[in-house]
């Protein structure tokens, strides 16, 4: 007798084993083979740590195919333990042995509670599972899950150790942070040392990877990726100097982060130009010449007085005086560049010079970093510059400034650029420009294009020789706020025979450290009778700490034993850590 469903039911040995009965049995057979397969796979998985992982938690989170409820219990797998009680009756047993045999194999046809933990039955839709295999759904699960961990950016805590340069006072910072008083520094909600200190280690770096990858390392981060560009006014003449620069700057930094290169000239780039930086670089390159508009004498200068300028300022050895070229150069730089059709299509960018040298990796996107603390000019030097290049340049901006005050930032600072001991006259202080990361969009604000037009039509850059470095000095310091301009102390940088390079970085950096005030005055000739300030340039624009004096040091007592007067400060940007 065998019981199902609670009623009796008789079966005659003739007909309990017919041909239906044993293809459901071998059915049932190979079910019960793949559900061990599957407990096999589950158990592998789940030592791996696997089935923790985010990836399989969504996997799982599939509804349950409803079909399987609606089964009928006849048709239901037996169990591991279900099946070890299976028998088949033989003619040849007593009755006894026949109803044990039968009441034993009556576990067949129940359907007992599945004990499996895990089944793809459960989660995966029927037309799914019939579809593809138990081994073609792991393989894909775990290459989504190596997709997963190769794109996904580490986690900050994985960071390495970072040198901190102990300072006295406020200023100090892992980061070479050096930062000039403010008084809205105290209520801004941006904090630039707390960013690097969550962003460094090449958070958003991208490496040379294929573009699948920037494209999902992209949709990871919060804030989209900046619109930069790296740009370089450079000559097919000077190739060799421009992978010079291109090659180290590459190396420590653009080869993680892949921003393009724009270069521009005043004539059409040879195939072998382009062939060769393509070379150095991994990210997209572009090739413009510059508007003949933009390269040439503006209608409204006297060409006579113009040569005689050329003249002069040659004779009288102000540098590249004599140069046509170099006042044309100068001008674009100062107020064409960012008008470019080209640079449209761009927010940020970081001026590169051929034959200059970078010396340290920098682990962070410099492009980012401005825009998430709305930093409008970032600089490297600040340095003097020979006033006899633009003697009419600041009359002319003081003109501007009367004649256009709502313009001038009502945070601007521009005491630091003023001296006290001479009238308050320009103390010819700039932003060495060679190194600059800038926004865009304000330099084409109206504030900057009216000053560049006012100047311009005032023909100082051919009259005598403006330059673009203290020309965007200027503009900043009125335009700007001192808390959105940017000491970028922690890069090594070279240019001619201004070298900068920050300290306790022997690490990352290949150069030996200097001083902050290490190229206050290498630009001025020693002939030159250029009135000093009394400070040095990079000292006034920071301020506070870094004026004081040691105690009982006097500039005429330095002097008399062989000084230039400027190491008398109590901090040299040097000091060891505490």
């Amino acid at each position: 007798m065998l019981e199902q469903f609670g009623t009796s039911v008789s079966i005659s040995k003739a007909t309990s084993w017919d041909r239906y009965e044993i293809a459901r049995i071998r059915r049932t057979i190979l079910s019960v083979v793949a559900d061990n397969i599957s407990a096999t796979l589950h158990l592998e998985l789940n030592v791996m740590g696997f089935l923790e992982s985010p990836v399989w938690r969504i996997f799982s989170s599939s509804q349950k195919d409803r079909s399987h409820d609606k089964s009928p219990s006849l048709f239901a797998t037996p169990s591991h333990s279900s099946m070890s009680r299976f028998s088949l009756p033989s003619a040849d047993h007593s009755s006894s042995s026949s109803n044990s045999s039968l009441s034993s194999s009556s576990t067949f046809w129940l359907s007992p509670k599945r004990s499996s933990p895990w089944s793809p039955k459960r989660y995966i839709p029927s037309n799914v599972r019939n579809a593809v295999t138990k081994r073609q759904v792991a393989v894909v699960v775990c290459l989504v899950f190596a997709l997963l961990v190769w794109t996904l950016p580490p986690p900050t805590t994985w960071r390495r150790h970072v040198v901190h340069v102990a300072l006295p006072g406020p200023i100090t910072s892992p980061y070479q942070v050096l930062r000039p008083l403010s008084a809205t520094e105290e209520n801004s909600a941006r904090n630039p040392v707390r960013w690097l200190d969550h962003n460094s280690n090449n958070r958003y770096a991208l490496g040379s990877s294929s573009r699948l990858k920037k494209s999902i390392t992209e949709l990871t981060h919060a804030s989209p990726r900046p619109r930069a560009a790296l740009i370089s006014l450079v000559r097919n003449s000077e190739l060799q100097g421009l992978l010079q620069s291109m090659r180290q700057l590459e190396f420590h930094w653009n080869r993680k982060y892949q921003y393009p290169w724009i270069f521009f000239n005043d004539e059409p780039f040879s195939d072998e130009f382009k062939q060769a930086t393509q070379n150095l670089t991994s990210a997209r390159c572009y090739y413009e010449v510059v508007p003949k508009e933009h390269w040439s004498l503006p209608d409204w200068i006297d060409e006579g007085r113009f040569m005689n300028s050329l003249e002069y300022l040659g004779a009288i050895g102000v540098g590249k005086g004599w140069m046509i070229s170099y006042r044309h150069m100068c001008r674009w730089n100062s107020g064409f560049f960012y008008k470019h059709p080209r640079m449209r299509d761009f927010d940020w960018y970081w001026r590169v010079e051929p034959d200059v040298h970078f010396f340290c990796d920098v682990d962070y996107d410099v492009f980012r970093f401005m825009r998430d603390n709305n930093l409008k000019y970032g600089f490297n030097m600040n340095i003097l510059d020979d006033a006899r290049s633009f003697p009419s340049l600041w009359s002319r901006t003081r003109s501007f400034i009367n004649a256009h005050p709502e313009l001038i930032h009502p945070e601007a600072d521009l005491d630091w650029l003023l001296d006290s001991h001479n009238g308050g006259e320009y103390n010819n202080c700039q932003f060495f420009s060679n190194f600059e990361i800038g926004n865009l969009d304000y330099f084409r604000g109206e504030a900057n294009e009216k000053y560049f037009e006012w100047l311009d039509r005032g023909g100082g850059f051919y009259y005598e020789r403006f330059g673009d470095a203290p020309i965007h000095t200027l503009s900043v310091a009125m335009f700007v706020p001192k808390s959105e301009i940017w000491f970028f102390r922690d890069i090594g940088y070279q240019h001619d025979i201004n070298r900068h390079c920050p300290p306790h970085s022997s690490g990352r950096c290949s150069c030996e450290p200097t001083s902050i005030d290490e190229n206050f005055y290498k630009l001025i000739p020693l002939e030159s009778p250029q009135r000093k300030p009394d400070d040095t340039c990079i000292r006034q624009f920071l301020g506070g700490e870094w004026l004081k004096k040691k105690q009982g040091w006097t500039r005429e007592g330095e002097k008399l034993f062989g000084g230039d007067g400027y190491h008398g400060y109590q901090l040299s940007g040097l000091e060891e850590e505490l």
